[in-house]
């Protein structure tokens, strides 16, 4: 089992930066795909960022904005926001998975309990 806690959202205004954190226990951290998806009030949650030991992959929407990293250190992933949008507005959630890097939630197995993000214009 791997228990994960997000933490770290809050209200931002446009053009602003944010991190969020999310800390795993339980099992080798290091066999983990770790991803951050996003769920919008009216909307479906969607795919933003994952990183394994093939590096990190984001969605187009914030390509060049996000950075996922990870420390194995402290078993914890972050996702840096920087130029954030009142788009990127949303429950952000980090999952993990054993197996190959996936944009596709339903193939995450652990989830964590949601930061909310909120970006003013």
């Amino acid at each position: 089992q791997v228990q994960l806690v997000d933490s770290g959202g809050g209200l931002v205004q446009a053009g602003g930066s944010l991190r969020l954190s999310c800390a795993a226990s339980g099992r080798t951290f290091s066999k983990y795909v770790l991803g951050w998806f996003r769920q919008a009030p009216g909307k479906e949650r969607e795919f933003v960022a994952a990183i394994s030991w093939a590096g990190p992959y984001y969605a187009d929407s914030v390509k060049g904005r996000f950075t996922i990293t990870r420390d194995s250190s402290k078993n914890t992933v972050y996702l840096q926001m920087n130029k954030v949008e009142p788009g990127d507005t949303a429950v952000y959630y980090c999952a993990a998975r054993e197996g190959p890097r996936t944009t596709d939630q339903s193939r995450y197995d652990y989830w964590g309990q949601g930061t909310q993000v909120t970006v003013s214009s």
